[in-house]
């Protein structure tokens, strides 16, 4: 491995006399107002996120945090690496298509082990490492979590399994244990908080910190609740399940996960870990079809607010102050900057962050920095820079100035009363862009439905 890492403890400070455990989760097309503490409604059977709207309310919740795609594999390289996924290949594809497992292809899509993570770099400052759950970073023999920081790995390398039979979009079965596929009975998103909370309490018997990556397939497609076997068994590899599915599901199925984020929060209490172990949860984009983004537009593949923005939860009692909510501007690669930051680790000198560290913003109250945050996708052509309460936003030929501020829907177009900054935001992200490796003429975009399949958001 070539990266480098170097423990710098924060001197003198009584927070970090002990490094802290870290378990970094993330959701699956989850959408902005889908939990509880982001005002999603209650489902018939009660609150859909207990666990987690509490973890909100005695941590620090965040209203204007952002994926760094609103789709998966470019916001998981970002995520990986503290840095725009736009310097590195496989996260032109938006996102890596399943059915390139195998191929020539698939042989260049991923994430090269040469490149420097966040696991790499923590473990090489003495954390024990694991990922659980979803990777969606290419393929052994080529690319794969154990090649990029972690030691430890369970879970599925595709976009998307079934939750039963554990079948990828292309058929094929897709449930590792490092680089071996491994077949287990169960529900995947049990399986994966059983493994979490198992890795918890191993790492608790030993003196080393940990950081545990825990990447659910929920809420993703198929629509499948633990009562829910026989759909998975009609289904086969249609996983899609574009003839299927309703919110009742997909609220049971957030609840799912939010139990088993409860059975590690718990594992955590009981072998004294709790206080001094960071817990980071987001989504890896907007939601999609029955997400609830309110008062967001739009959803996952647009550059619009109900893409991009996403729910950003930080829990750690020895540092975070209870009851605290922060209005700073960040994205994903901010937050994998924060991890190193609150570990006392240095980036690779060759490879310097894009991510900026939002621990000022954890420790204290009210301290918060100006952001610039850009994005591009292939898809539509769609671009975006969000400068303080100001985004510049073009999808196709079409160009739109808002104030968030005043307008979090997106729906007043400023672009005419205002052209002197409009011209000024689209020559700033013409600069950001030509700072970043063009996009590859071969790159692609998947899109599960379309208007054949229902209407428009």
């Amino acid at each position: 491995m070539s990266a480098c890492a170097s423990h710098q403890p924060h001197d003198n400070d009584p927070y970090f006399m002990t490094r802290p455990n870290i378990i970094f989760i993330v959701a699956d097309d989850l959408g902005y107002a889908d939990l509880g503490c982001y005002g999603g409604r209650d489902a018939d059977f009660g609150p859909v996120s207990p666990v987690l709207d509490r973890l909100a309310a005695n941590g620090l919740r965040l209203t204007q945090g952002y994926a760094n795609s609103p789709v998966c594999s470019p916001t998981r390289f970002a995520l990986a690496t503290a840095r725009y996924q736009y310097r590195l290949r496989g996260a032109a594809e938006e996102p890596i298509n399943s059915k390139t497992r195998g191929t020539l292809l698939g042989a260049k899509l991923g994430l090269p082990p040469e490149i420097p993570t966040v696991a790499s770099l923590l473990k090489g400052a003495g954390y024990r490492t694991a990922l659980i759950g979803k990777w969606h970073l290419g393929y052994p023999p080529h690319f794969g979590p154990l090649r990029s920081g972690y030691e430890e790995y369970f879970g599925p390398m595709s976009g998307g399994v079934d939750y039963f039979t554990h079948l990828s979009s292309s058929g094929q079965h897709d449930l590792w244990v490092g680089e071996e596929e491994h077949h287990d009975e169960g529900y995947l998103t049990d399986l994966l908080s059983q493994r979490s909370v198992d890795f918890v309490n191993r790492m608790s018997e030993g003196d080393a910190p940990f950081f545990l990556s825990l990447h659910y397939t929920a809420p993703h497609w198929p629509w499948e609740t633990r009562d829910d076997r026989e759909t998975a068994e009609q289904l086969g590899a249609g996983i899609t399940h574009l003839a299927g599915g309703n919110i009742h599901q997909y609220r049971r199925m957030i609840h799912h996960m939010d139990e088993g984020i409860g059975w590690i929060v718990e594992a955590l209490r009981r072998n004294g870990q709790l206080d001094n172990t960071l817990i980071v949860f987001t989504s890896d984009n907007g939601g999609e079809r029955f997400s609830d983004s309110w008062p967001l537009v739009g959803g996952k593949m647009d550059l619009t607010e109900g893409g991009i923005r996403v729910p950003w939860i930080a829990h750690w009692p020895a540092v975070i102050e209870a009851h605290r909510s922060s209005a700073q501007p960040c994205m994903s690669m901010d937050w994998s900057a924060t991890v190193l930051d609150a570990a006392g680790v240095s980036a690779d000198p060759d490879y310097p962050l894009d991510g900026i560290s939002l621990l000022p913003v954890l420790r204290t109250d009210g301290a918060e920095f100006a952001r610039p945050l850009y994005w591009r996708m292939l898809y539509r052509n769609q671009r975006a820079l969000r400068e303080g309460e100001w985004k510049y936003l073009r999808v196709e030929d079409n160009e739109y100035l808002f104030n968030l501020a005043q307008d979090e829907r997106e729906r007043a177009n400023l672009a005419g009363q205002q052209p002197e900054r409009m011209q000024a935001m689209r020559q700033r992200w013409d600069d950001w862009n030509a700072s970043m490796p063009a996009i590859a003429e071969d790159a692609s975009y998947s899109l599960v439905y379309t208007l054949k399949n229902m209407p428009a958001r």
